[in-house]
């Protein structure tokens, strides 16, 4: 028998009260596919913090683990030690440590300027009580000088203590796969798992990618152009291009997929259940 390639998903945390009603209903629906964590993100500078406070009281101890992100850039060691305890007290065991974007109008990257210092604050602080997921970019972060000193990065915060990774989007499964193999040349073995993008809406897609690096295959763009103002084409052509994706790298050894629900149930039930994942 076949060992299912475990999930997760991805949540942000909700603006409005309906919001926070409609993320509920998510959670509850996503939370059948029987996924490893949900991650629950955190704006830059804790601009989001008590959003994302309120949406972990939401889904904590309610069977499926939690994972707050908890971003560095602009923040102080005191705020990010008081969260921890909290977690810790909380139950909560898993981390998405990430360095962040620096708040509108800040000067200065605080006390812990890089995702590498957080995650050694973090094993200061808290020891090995936390499971320490942090960010991999197989197309390189978009600040970053080349692909060896971006893979540097990555193994800098390994060493300081991760577990695991949680790539940035991408829809070019080479990229994974000569990251994955360029790390185990390091010496790094600790898993990385592909975030996956579903693809619903071409002008938000595009301005996701620019946003973050992430590259769009020229003839995903081109394909998504000719479709227009033709959502369900989009939707049907997204969720085929999703789908072969996941089955490549799931067919070469990912250890898992992460997947970025947008606070929506679907696509990405479709997509677990046509990928026999739920």
């Amino acid at each position: 028998m076949t060992k299912r390639t475990p999930i997760s998903f991805e949540f942000f945390p909700p603006k409005t009260d309906a919001g926070a009603e409609k993320l509920r209903i998510v959670h509850q629906e996503l939370q059948l596919l029987n996924p490893e964590f949900f991650s629950i993100t955190y704006g830059a500078g804790g601009s989001t913090r008590e959003r994302t406070l309120a949406a972990i009281d939401d889904f904590n101890g309610k069977g499926t683990p939690v994972a707050p992100h908890l971003s560095c850039i602009g923040d102080d060691k005191a705020r990010i030690a008081e969260l921890l305890d909290l977690y810790k007290v909380q139950g909560i065991n898993r981390i998405v440590a990430l360095r962040g974007d620096l708040p509108s109008g800040q000067v200065g990257l605080g006390e812990l300027p890089y995702a590498q210092d957080l995650v050694r604050f973090i094993r200061e602080h808290s020891g090995d009580h936390f499971h320490i997921e942090v960010a991999a970019y197989p197309e390189m972060h978009p600040q970053a000088e080349n692909l060896d000193s971006d893979i540097q990065r990555f193994i800098e915060k390994v060493q300081a203590g991760a577990n695991a990774g949680i790539t940035q989007f991408f829809f070019n499964p080479d990229s994974y796969f000569y990251f994955i193999e360029r790390l185990e040349q390091a010496g790094i073995n600790i898993p990385v798992a592909p975030g996956i993008m579903p693809i619903t809406n071409a002008s938000n897609l595009i301005r996701f990618a620019d946003g973050t690096g992430a590259e769009i295959p020229r003839w995903i763009r081109k394909q998504l152009q000719a479709y227009g103002d033709d959502s369900e084409s989009i939707k049907a052509f997204g969720h085929e291009v999703v789908v072969k994706l996941c089955e490549r790298l799931i067919a070469g050894g990912a250890p898992s997929l992460h997947f970025y629900s947008m606070n929506q149930i679907e696509p990405t039930r479709q997509l677990v259940v046509d990928l026999g994942l739920n």
